[in-house]
């Protein structure tokens, strides 16, 4: 368990998270691909990734465009980002948070995170959050002990 993660509130931009993002990534000397959001008591209400973000971004009709060459695209990009500034962590995040105990089990968390495709969880002892599991973490975990 990592008990050095960053929040994000909810009531922020998208953009807003994405400089937070980076923020962290320098900090923490590794990049950051999701955050944990929190109301001002510092309760978890909500997880935001990298994937939610793009996911958002992604023109929903994608699928359907066929090639981009058949398409006058530009712009496109621009367009979209500018029009995803307005949209706040809130609007996207998930709030159907899966967490765990201090005490659950490192296999538990495992089994969880590969079950659910997830690569994040929060440890949560009560209402506080403890910490945040990450799937990198437990790979290098395993990793070491394979090597011993």
């Amino acid at each position: 368990m990592n008990t050095r993660f960053h929040t994000l509130r909810p009531g922020i931009s998208i953009a807003e998270a994405v400089t937070f993002f980076q923020k962290a990534g320098e900090v923490e000397k590794r990049r950051t691909f999701g955050m944990m959001v929190t109301d001002e008591a510092q309760h978890l209400v909500g997880m935001i990734s990298m994937y939610d973000i793009l996911l958002f971004i992604r023109p929903k009709h994608i699928h359907v465009w066929g090639t981009m060459e058949d398409l006058d695209v530009s712009g496109l990009t621009e367009n979209v980002c500018a029009s995803a500034k307005s949209v706040l962590v809130e609007d996207i995040m998930t709030t159907d948070i899966v967490t765990v105990s201090p005490n659950t089990h490192i296999m538990m968390i495992l089994d969880i995170m590969i079950k659910k495709h997830i690569r994040r969880v929060p440890v949560i002892d009560g209402d506080k959050i403890e910490g945040i599991v990450y799937i990198s973490d437990l790979f290098y975990y395993f990793a070491r002990k394979l090597a011993e």
